[in-house]
């Protein structure tokens, strides 16, 4: 498999959207009620949000074989030199090959000035918390997060880097 990571262009939105519904619902069958999760993804991800993220945030797609099969989305650095990590999200097929370690490392590596790494993740989302917690992030928080009128138990991380 050949691996590039690269910046988000227009013509991978609609990639990225696919991978978006397609992660969240392979992750969070059984925690979140499809309906919610559709709620949530028809709004994050609309053609409008998208567009934002192009232009507000540092979104890289991750090409295996010249396919788009994964994303990462960072908020713009603070002057705190913090970032947050909005999300990683690989297609199910393709998880366990490297290419979340490689859309991680490319925001460690190119986003100049970062000095800390935030991220939210649900408690019962084994992948991502195994995920970060192998990449040396730290639970700095537990809190409760009303999700569209589902109680999820959410869980702050946070890498020094």
């Amino acid at each position: 498999m050949i691996l590039k990571i690269k910046k988000m262009s227009q013509k991978d939105i609609k990639k990225v959207q696919d991978i978006a519904r397609e992660s969240w619902h392979a992750t969070y069958e059984g925690i979140i009620p499809f309906h919610i999760q559709d709620n949530f993804l028809n709004a994050a991800y609309s053609d409008e949000m998208m567009e934002r993220r192009l232009y507000e945030s540092l979104v890289y797609v991750a090409e295996a074989d010249q396919q788009v099969v994964g994303f990462a989305n960072y908020s713009p650095i603070n002057q705190q030199g913090e970032v947050e990590l909005a999300a990683i999200y690989i297609y199910p097929d393709f998880q366990d090959s490297g290419i979340g370690t490689a859309l991680f490392q490319k925001g460690i590596n190119d986003i100049d000035g970062v000095k800390a790494i935030f991220v939210d993740v649900e408690k019962e989302n084994k992948i991502g918390t195994t995920f970060y917690i192998a990449k040396g992030f730290e639970v700095i928080e537990t809190f409760d997060d009303d999700f569209d009128g589902h109680l999820l138990k959410t869980v702050r991380m946070k890498l020094e880097v």
